[in-house]
């Protein structure tokens, strides 16, 4: 059985290694299609699992056209727990940031491992850069 704390530090410390290295961790055909300068330093922790390209899942699934989706059911290429897709969810401003303050307690069982952001600036600023995704 895996350790789902195992897997949430490995992930942080990869955001967090990306972030301190002032490098994206992005695929290059990513940078096609949206400019990396666009994206706030805040994102470097959400890169490590997903992509910003639509049809491009990675640990997560893409994060392209997120905003103002129902919640669990943007696209049938990711497999989402059984509680997001319940949640009926649709996301907007305030509901990302509630959900980026700490997705498990927004929607127990997730799978999303993320330990949640809790500085309000930088949950809006993440808000902002999801608007944009396509």
């Amino acid at each position: 059985m895996r350790s789902w704390t195992g897997i949430a530090l490995a992930i942080m410390l990869a955001g967090g290694l990306a972030a301190c290295s002032g490098t994206k961790n992005t695929p290059a055909d990513e940078e096609s299609a949206v400019a990396a300068d666009a994206r706030p330093a805040s994102f470097a922790m959400c890169s490590a699992c997903h992509a910003v390209q639509g049809g491009s899942n990675g640990i997560g699934p893409s994060l392209a056209g997120v905003f103002g989706a129902k919640a669990g059911h943007l696209g049938d290429a990711y497999q989402y727990s059984g509680a997001l897709k319940a949640s009926g969810l649709i996301w907007d401003e305030q509901t990302l940031d509630e959900w980026l303050t700490l997705p498990s307690k927004k929607v127990p069982g997730t799978k999303m491992v993320y330990a949640g952001q809790p500085d309000p600036a930088k949950r809006k600023e993440l808000i902002a850069y999801l608007k944009t995704l396509k």
